[in-house]
């Protein structure tokens, strides 16, 4: 079954422009390099919660919206496959640089996880 890697991010509402910018550039290598799928996703009905929720698994701060995204790989040895080459790749050189990034990396949070169920 499919391996999928997700990400919450917290992203200034006006730097939306150039994280849809970041995401069609970088999502353009992952598809080329082997991903299933890409997909970025802003909160559109993301309410913070009384102990939980997206707002606050990221300290989303005034001016901020949540990024819900997702890359879909055929197996978790393909995306260990595929992150290795990102991280090699020349064009991926100007994202992994934190003044270039258009949010707090350090509020975004993400993980692995094996598909459970995929209809």
């Amino acid at each position: 079954m499919a391996y999928v890697d997700g990400f919450v991010v917290p992203v200034p509402r006006n730097k939306l422009d150039a994280y849809e910018k970041m995401s069609r550039a970088c999502g353009a290598i992952w598809k080329e390099l082997g991903a299933l799928e890409f997909r970025e996703c802003v909160g559109d009905d993301v309410k913070p919660g009384k102990l939980t929720s997206f707002p606050q698994s990221v300290l989303l701060e005034e001016g901020e919206v949540v990024v819900f995204s997702w890359i879909i790989y055929e197996s978790r040895a393909q995306r260990d496959e595929i992150n290795d080459k990102i991280m090699q790749d020349p064009r991926m050189k100007e994202y992994m640089d934190p003044k270039n990034c258009p949010f707090d990396a350090k509020r975004m949070f993400f993980g692995g996880f094996q598909m459970m169920v995929d209809m």
